[in-house]
């Protein structure tokens, strides 16, 4: 009889399961612990050797965080570079010190996975961001050498210090300098923080603003015991909207409700009525805004994004420019073009003025003083926002598939002989001559298909939407 064995798994190894191609992310005790985070603040200092000599760290409210930060902010001083620790903040708080500042830094959240989980973001000085091609892969591989012994750092001569220094009220200025809210009318926000980083970001944000807050989940608690902190996912939203309707049927009705995710770097927005708003009509509308300040100006759209958001750029006479989905290639089109701003259709926003980076904070404050200066100024939210809104998206849908190039293939095939535009900057995406459209891509990381639809009326995308699945799951 033959025996089996098996290599217990190393240390290093665990480390390089969960450095994906922009950040680390894993379960907390099994795949991340504090050895891991020390091991790559080592790797981190390492990287930054001759071109910085601080770097910057904020953590978000999971019960982990503090001591994953510590142990990292350890490693960092003990290869002599100093750290700053900012305490408690949202992802876009730290990109906010990381440019204002000119740090490198790190940011200890995951974002909107449940509470078992947390990670690391990084970005060298002025919020540049970090992917295996830029420096997390010599990261990776110095840290997983470090846990599995057979790389030991020498100490530094002289250790780094570690200064604690809140930075949220100099990020809630600056962004206030950003938008400006002076007589704009009086607005009601209901804000469902999902007990994530905006229910400490967004009272210091808001405070002096024209707006009566109303909040929701707020107290800062990592094992989300209300909802999932992921507004992208329609039953998280629930709870908003039906605060909303029923503020409405009160006669207490507010203006506009804002849900942002855990570490509070994305913001949806849902009208007076309870409606979502799509990420798509609010790209349009700051992107309106933004050529109105710098005419003439680039805005960039991801591909998954509707066909509204290139066609409002074009009318107010602005220069698009479609890009592949993920913030590393925003970030690096906003650089080569010197584009103003950028969204996609996760509601991710991106802004030339802070720092390139994405910020749900500042989009949201852009869509509170367009509804503020509203002409007339009982205008709702609703009608505000109707010009943007001009198709239907069947929103992203997910299916397992066994071979995902094979299904690709065979939509390929499809389309080929339906006569449509094909074109592959980021998977499939395919136009018809009546000007629907869908892409379809697969996962980096799981066996998906992921599939966008738009069509010009409600049926034409169901129709189209259901032939695909059909292709799609056989």
């Amino acid at each position: 009889m033959w025996r089996v064995t098996t290599q217990p798994t190393r240390p290093g190894d665990q480390l390089r399961s969960i450095v994906k191609a922009y950040d680390v992310r894993g379960l907390v005790g099994s795949q991340f612990t504090e050895q891991t985070a020390r091991a790559v603040g080592i790797g981190f200092a390492r990287l930054l050797a001759g071109e910085a000599s601080q770097v910057v760290i904020a953590y978000d409210m999971r019960e982990s965080s503090p001591a994953l930060a510590a142990a990292f902010a350890d490693g960092v001083a003990s290869q002599g570079l100093d750290v700053l620790d900012a305490g408690l903040g949202s992802t876009d708080l730290l990109y906010f010190a990381s440019g204002s500042l000119q740090l490198p830094g790190a940011m200890f959240t995951a974002s909107h996975n449940p509470a078992a989980y947390n990670g690391i973001k990084f970005c060298r000085a002025g919020a540049v961001p970090v992917s295996l091609e830029t420096g997390l892969a010599q990261v990776r591989d110095d840290a997983a050498e470090i846990l599995d012994g057979t790389l030991t750092p020498e100490p530094a001569a002289t250790r780094g210090t570690i200064t604690r220094r809140s930075l949220v009220t100099e990020y809630a200025a600056f962004l206030r300098s950003l938008v400006d809210l002076t007589g704009a009318r009086p607005l009601k926000v209901v804000v469902d923080a999902g007990n994530g980083m905006a229910g400490l970001t967004v009272p210091v944000v808001f405070d002096g603003l024209p707006i009566d807050l109303v909040p929701m989940f707020f107290e800062l608690d990592g094992s989300f015991p209300n909802h999932e902190a992921n507004p992208l996912d329609p039953k998280n939203l629930v709870d908003l909207q039906q605060t909303l309707r029923s503020l409405r049927a009160a006669g207490q009705g507010a203006d506009i409700g804002l849900a942002f995710d855990g570490d509070a770097d994305r913001c949806f927005v849902v009208d007076e009525n309870g409606d979502p708003v799509s990420p798509s009509a609010i790209t349009a509308l700051v992107a309106e805004r933004e050529l109105a300040r710098k005419p003439g100006a680039t805005i960039l759209y991801n591909l998954i994004s509707s066909a509204t958001v290139p066609q409002v750029i074009a009318e107010h006479g602005g220069v698009a420019v479609r890009t592949r989905v993920g913030h590393s290639f925003i970030k690096a089109e906003m650089a080569r073009t010197g584009a103003v701003f950028g969204g996609e259709h996760s509601a991710h926003y991106y802004f030339e003025d802070f720092y390139r980076a994405d910020t749900g904070m500042l989009a949201a404050l852009h869509v509170l003083a367009a509804l503020g200066a509203a002409d007339p100024a009982d205008t709702p939210l609703s009608v505000l926002v109707a010009g943007y809104d001009r198709y239907t998206a069947s929103g992203e849908i997910n299916s397992t598939v066994a071979d995902a190039p094979a299904r690709v293939e065979q939509i390929r095939a499809w389309a080929a002989a339906d006569g449509a535009a094909v074109d592959e900057l980021d998977g499939l995406t395919v136009t018809r001559s009546d000007g629907d459209w869908f892409n379809v891509r697969s996962s980096n990381t799981e066996p998906l298909l992921r599939l966008n639809v738009e069509a010009a009326t409600p049926e034409r995308m169901a129709a189209l939407r259901d032939e695909l699945l059909a292709l799609i799951r056989g």
